[in-house]
């Protein structure tokens, strides 16, 4: 089993999209490679769901990070090497030998360039074993265990066969004869073939390792600690949460568990509440992946999911109104939870897209079938706050929790604190009223008139 989502949830958690600069992928991405890129693309896309697996990732960031390492080699180095293991090649020594002979002679009879491509990739591929294993030796001689070992000794063991080794030691292959350049193209594109791309994998491996706890460091981020999940023992414990990519943002903790489940939230329109549940979600997906999270502290079971119902719209298409579409929402969820997975579940504002007597109905109902999922962790945020003092009556699993608003005047301030409660806050008259809307319609009307 892996952990589920789906392109909701991505699109609602903005995780993915390497060139949107709100992604949370974006803010990760500060790998030197393409490779690099391509690796930390793909733990975004396959977050672990095994304990061990994570904290031992999150070890090795964290290693990464007191170790400050820089990365050895360029990017134009790593793409000459890839390069030049994509140029066609022969399978066996003679073969690579005539090939090299016959490029070497249309390179003097008729300026052919294949020749020095081969050559010049066969250098660079030189220099970056070099630096490769300059680094790895460094890694290796680190005073603190490295949770990475197992891999930094394959790489070592790998750059110590005889072929690698006698490579690395030419002074300069700029002037190596071509018996040497046949030999050495030979090893390095058949016989070491594969060697040489596990080489490249580690590496990008490594560039994912540096750029990730670099950001760390400089941002203050934290690596959360997995538990496997155990029955009736499930908890997502975070402590001063923030959002990642809102700079300064006002920390918030959060603690769901068996006996309390779920956290009904309320608060005004830009009090925080969308903000924070995305925060707790992307720090849940985050933490999965054995990333840094936004966050002082944090400890959680491991899910077998996340699901998420923020930015519900309608679809012309299929001709669904708002309101059904987020009934249609609704089900899917409810059939994931069904299934008797450990999931989070975050839906803000519940049934919005209906009138207040159907959303409050609706809220109250839904809010307590799923509560009673014990298994399942939920965020659910409303403004119809009748909903909350129903389920208060009713439910012992329940957190209410609700951003306050302070009123300076006519003018409303946001704290963005949590606290213990309903909110009861309305404002959105005042705002409008704040903003002259209903002058400017009338003046518009007395202008025509």
């Amino acid at each position: 089993m892996s952990f589920t989502t789906d392109k909701q949830t991505l699109d609602d958690l903005d995780l993915l999209g390497k060139y949107k600069g709100s992604s949370i992928l974006n803010l990760f991405d500060n790998t030197r490679t393409r490779g690099g890129a391509q690796v930390l693309s793909g733990m975004f896309q396959q977050p672990l769901q095994d304990a061990a697996a994570i904290n031992a990732r999150a070890a090795t960031f964290s290693w990464f990070q007191q170790l400050r390492a820089e990365f050895p080699v360029t990017k134009e180095l790593c793409e000459e090497t890839e390069q030049y293991l994509g140029m066609a090649s022969a399978n066996s020594l003679p073969g690579t030998a005539m090939k090299l002979v016959q490029k070497k002679l249309m390179k003097l009879i008729a300026s052919d360039q294949e020749f020095e491509l081969i050559r010049t990739g066969m250098l660079s591929v030189q220099q970056l074993l070099q630096k490769v294993n300059a680094f790895f030796i460094s890694l290796n001689k680190q005073p603190e265990h490295s949770p990475w070992q197992p891999v930094i000794g394959e790489v070592i063991g790998l750059l110590n066969t005889e072929g690698f080794s006698r490579l690395m030691e030419q002074e300069s292959g700029a002037s190596m004869p071509l018996s040497s350049l046949i030999r050495y193209d030979h090893l390095l594109r058949v016989s070491c073939r594969s060697a040489l791309q596990r080489i490249l994998e580690i590496l990008y491996e490594a560039d994912v390792y540096i750029a990730v706890s670099r950001l760390a460091a400089s941002r203050n981020f934290t690596y959360a600690k997995a538990l496997p999940f155990t029955e009736g023992a499930n908890k997502i414990d975070i402590i001063k949460l923030a959002h990642p990519q809102v700079p300064g943002a006002v920390a918030n903790s959060v603690q769901l568990h068996h006996h309390q489940n779920l956290v009904f939230l309320t608060g005004a329109n830009m009090a925080g509440k969308s903000t924070f549940m995305k925060s707790v979600g992307v720090a849940v997906y985050l933490a999965h992946m054995g990333f840094p999270v936004a966050a002082e502290r944090m400890e959680f079971s491991v899910l077998d999911g996340m699901y998420t119902s923020i930015n519900v719209s309608d679809n012309l298409d299929m001709g669904y109104s708002h309101f059904y579409a987020e009934v249609l929402r609704v089900k899917r969820v409810a059939e994931e939870v069904s299934l008797g997975k450990n999931l989070l579940i975050i839906f803000d504002e519940l049934f919005k897209g209906t009138n207040v007597k159907d959303a409050y109905d609706a809220t109250v109902a839904v809010t307590e079938a799923f509560g009673e999922n014990r298994n399942c962790s939920f965020i659910v945020s409303t403004h119809i706050v009748e909903a909350g003092h129903t389920l208060q009556e009713r439910c012992t699993n329940m957190q209410f929790l609700y951003f306050p608003t302070i009123m300076e005047g006519q003018v409303p301030r946001y704290t963005y604190q949590l606290q213990q409660g309903i909110s009861a806050d309305k404002h959105g008259m005042m705002i409008i009223s704040n903003e002259h809307i209903i002058d400017i319609i009338r003046q518009k009307r007395a202008a025509i008139v």
